[in-house]
């Protein structure tokens, strides 16, 4: 009798035990995430963006020139060093989602040359929906800038 009572409690105990998540607070996942974002970037490395991005992510920029896959991304974003684009830095708006997807909303800036080739800043707002990896990473589906 004894060994079915505990048998009970361990199965009450489990039912009610949080179950093992890498979910935190979405604001600090996505800042974190942005702060990566940012580092990436200002390396001056195309490959190091692009492994931010899932296999099948778009970019969607205000060109209306989609980016879909690892290739148009990194494709993409050698453009912007082509470009002299750097100082790239994402600050949050706000930040929601759940354990599997979240979204964050940013403004962002980055310094490079205007079309004289004098020194400009750059900036706008973008949107980004993430998907949390195996290993509480999160990778970006979804990113539209304007």
């Amino acid at each position: 009798m004894r060994l079915i009572h505990a048998a009970a409690f361990a199965l009450c105990l489990l039912t009610v035990a949080p179950v093992g998540s890498f979910a935190g607070d979405p604001k600090s996942d996505v800042s974190a995430a942005y702060a990566a974002f940012d580092a990436a970037y200002n390396k001056g490395d195309p490959k190091a963006v692009t492994a931010l991005y899932l296999q099948n992510a778009k970019v969607l920029p205000p060109t209306h020139e989609v980016a879909s896959g690892p290739a148009e991304i990194e494709k993409f974003f050698a453009g912007f060093y082509a470009n002299g684009v750097t100082d790239h830095k994402l600050q949050l708006i706000d930040a929601g989602g759940d354990d599997k997807v979240l979204y964050g909303t940013a403004n962002w800036s980055a310094k490079g040359k205007d079309k004289d080739g004098k020194p400009a800043n750059f900036s706008g707002i973008a949107t980004h929906v993430f998907e949390r990896q195996a290993d509480g990473s999160l990778k970006l589906r979804l990113h539209t800038f304007n």
